[in-house]
């Protein structure tokens, strides 16, 4: 992967991993490293099961994925905000 390639993907994760943010009510206690992590990682499986789906290349904006990619952050947050909250309660 190119220097090129790495940027972008941390351009898409930070969009995506904040607009995961976003769909999930309340307010999340982890970082904002954590955050691109997770928004990567939910764009990177959102195309693959938008490619499974074989709604991976359509005219125009891809809706589906992107939705895909964003309902995945969602769960990513919730999930590190879940342990998050776990560990400081102990």
């Amino acid at each position: 992967m190119e220097i090129t390639g790495i940027i972008s993907a941390l351009f898409i994760g930070v969009a995506i991993g904040g607009l995961g943010r976003l769909v999930v009510p309340g307010r999340q206690k982890i970082s904002l490293l954590m955050t691109i992590l997770v928004g990567v990682a939910a764009a990177l499986v959102g195309t693959f099961a938008a490619g499974v789906l074989g709604v991976a290349n359509t005219d125009g904006i891809d809706w589906i994925e992107l939705a895909l990619q964003v309902g995945l952050a969602g769960v990513g947050v919730t999930v590190l905000a879940g342990r998050a909250k776990v560990r400081q309660d102990h």
